[in-house]
């Protein structure tokens, strides 16, 4: 039997969307000022959780993006985790590397 999300964890499993919804959530109830203190300090932790959490999934997303290189006169796609390993991928001074 699948266990019940609690107010304050359990975010583990939420995906991507639905932490960001119950992140807006957190932040819209604590915002309400409507929460007893204990309420809105454990709604407080539950969404540094979730904040930290998603910069993490960002940061790893980023990683992933593939870039537009041009291969033997080519498009191509590369990794951007990839872009120091090329040869030759010494940019001239004061060139982004893409």
């Amino acid at each position: 039997m699948p266990r019940a999300k609690s107010d304050a964890g359990g975010n583990e499993a939420l995906d991507f969307e639905s932490s960001m919804k119950r992140l807006e959530t957190i932040v819209e109830e604590l915002e309400a000022g409507e929460l007893s203190l204990e309420d809105s300090i454990a709604r407080y932790e539950e969404g540094m959780k979730l904040s930290k959490r998603l910069t993490q999934v960002l940061d790893e997303s980023e990683k992933r993006i593939e870039r537009l290189v041009e291969k033997d006169g080519e498009p191509a796609t590369e990794d951007m985790g990839r872009v120091g390993e090329r040869s030759g991928a010494e940019s001239p001074e004061g060139e982004l590397p893409f």
